[in-house]
């Protein structure tokens, strides 16, 4: 569901905080557009935070290595990445929104770099609020970039007692490693639980090896 359109001007960071609490989250029409739109989808897609998959071969992958996981170092870049594509709903209004609640300890981004050059081969970037995170975007510049980056803030969420992992909505690529869709009245339940606890997304103070988080997830998935 589409909901009333804001010149981006409009919107504040504090009016996209109360926006998130109400369930609502914006988009763009394009990179170009200096119009924000609010959505509140019928079917919700959200990661049960005991039921992500790692794969046998995305478990390989993290065994071997050869890259470092890191949070909050490249805010900027991440978001940058993941607007990188042909056509993104990520215009200048909403990287500045975001990019001013990274500086109130708000957002947050969690970056995955190859050894070998440093570069960022994957990442994700959201929105913490009490125990619930909001998913906004993911990139992979490399095989399992996203996928790593994935378990790795499921791992940190788990640990720092988020209740609500939304990803807004459900893609074939969310769907493979756990994500499901709910209908709008449940998720606005869970959302409502998750608003009233209080969760911490740096009560990790060390990043976990891949057999911590492989070990950690398969708990409970």
């Amino acid at each position: 569901m589409r909901g009333g359109d804001d010149s981006a001007a409009a919107v504040t960071p504090d009016l996209l905080l109360a926006a998130y609490r109400a369930g609502l989250f914006p988009m763009a029409e394009s990179r170009d557009s200096d119009v924000l739109f609010w959505l509140d989808p019928r079917q919700r897609g959200i990661f049960p935070l005991d039921r992500f998959h790692i794969s046998r071969s995305l478990a390989r992958r993290m065994r071997r290595g050869g890259f470092t996981v890191t949070t909050d170092r490249a805010f900027a870049q991440v978001l940058d990445a993941c607007a990188d594509r042909p056509e993104t709903w990520i215009n200048a209004p909403i990287r500045a929104l975001f990019l001013a609640l990274h500086a109130r300890g708000h957002a947050h981004s969690l970056e995955v770099r190859d050894n070998r050059d440093g570069a960022l081969m994957g990442g994700v970037y959201g929105l913490a609020i009490g125990a619930a995170f909001f998913g906004e975007s993911m990139f992979s510049a490399r095989r399992d970039g996203s996928k790593i980056a994935l378990a790795w803030l499921v791992h940190r969420l788990r640990a720092g007692g988020f209740r609500l992992f939304d990803t807004q909505f459900l893609t074939p690529h969310l769907a493979s490693l756990g994500a499901i869709e709910v209908p709008r009245a449940t998720y606005r339940a869970l959302l409502r639980a998750a608003l009233a606890q209080d969760a911490d997304f740096n009560a990790v103070r060390h990043m976990p090896s891949a057999q911590d988080v492989m070990q950690d997830i398969t708990q409970t998935s």
